[in-house]
């Protein structure tokens, strides 16, 4: 018996399976099957799954009714920023010579920064009579080399030249804006000019270079305008969320100089008041460098 099963074990053929071996995948050259864009897809689905997750650990968070971690602004700004704004009291209203110190103080950039003065008033600016908008001369000037540009006749435009324009050109003025060349500034044109520029408001209007009779732009005083404007004539106006913005000088003006100018703001400003108006007419005023933090000024009128 023992014989027969050894006979047997030796005619049975024993058969082992190979493991199998993976083939190696075969990319396209590029297109869907490419491997760069299979290992994208993979990557986005990853991202896509990680995106899902957080959305749902967020709603358990609110459920729960736990609020989101948000750094507060001041974290997120630059260390000189955070270090010069522990200068600034919070809460605390400066008068107009503290606030300049302190601006002048707490500018944390290394170039010559400009100045600035953001008023908040209570007027409507959709109401005509409330749209606020006028020029004024700073003393001082603004610290920015303003180039003019004229259009106006030949006899007009050499006028202008010897007064200190850049620009003072008749039609020769109209092929430059016709090319999309706009190398200005200010632009200032006669009244008889001014149906010229018509087809060229959708470009100027926007960067707030169309001539305005309200701003001294639109004049037959044309050698006084430019001189104005290269000694530092400004145009302020409300914009649609009742706030004036302007530069009255740079960091290296000083104190004086730059009190002197925001004065001579603070009383065009007060001459503009609407008789219509109800209420407050100046509402808060700030005032700041270019990269420096705000500093509130006591108000003047109210």
């Amino acid at each position: 018996m023992a014989k027969e099963e050894a006979k047997n074990l030796k005619d049975t053929e024993v058969v082992v399976e190979a493991p199998e071996v993976e083939e190696p995948e075969k990319f396209a050259k590029s297109g869907k099957k490419s491997k760069k864009h299979i290992e994208e897809v993979k990557a986005e689905e990853e991202r896509q799954a990680r995106k899902e997750e957080r959305k749902a650990s967020e709603a358990v968070e609110k459920s729960k009714g736990a609020k989101p971690i948000v750094r507060p602004l001041i974290e997120r700004r630059g260390k000189k920023y955070q270090e010069v704004a522990k200068l600034v009291e919070k809460g605390k209203v400066y008068s107009l010579k503290d606030a300049i110190e302190l601006a002048i103080k707490t500018n944390p950039a290394k170039f010559d920064a400009s100045v600035e003065i953001h008023a908040r008033l209570g007027v409507d600016p959709r109401q005509a009579d409330q749209n606020i908008r006028t020029t004024i001369v700073l003393p001082n000037g603004n610290g920015k080399t303003v180039r003019v540009a004229v259009f106006a006749p030949a006899d007009v435009c050499k006028a202008a030249k010897a007064a200190g324009a850049d620009i003072a050109e008749d039609e020769e003025f109209l092929k430059k804006l016709d090319k999309g060349t706009i190398d200005f500034d200010v632009l200032i044109s006669t009244p008889a000019y001014m149906p010229k520029l018509g087809k060229y408001a959708r470009v100027l209007g926007p960067k707030g270079l169309m001539p305005n009779p309200k701003a001294g732009t639109v004049t037959m005083d044309v050698e006084k305008a430019v001189k104005e404007s290269k000694a530092g004539k400004v145009e302020y106006r409300v914009d649609k969320q009742s706030i004036v913005h302007i530069g009255i000088g740079k960091v290296s003006f000083g104190t004086e100089k730059l009190l002197e100018n925001a004065n001579t703001f603070f009383d065009s400003l007060k001459a503009q008041k609407p008789a219509s108006l109800k209420g407050s007419y100046v509402k808060s005023v700030f005032i700041t460098t270019t990269m420096g933090p705000s500093i509130q000024l006591e108000n003047l009128y109210n």
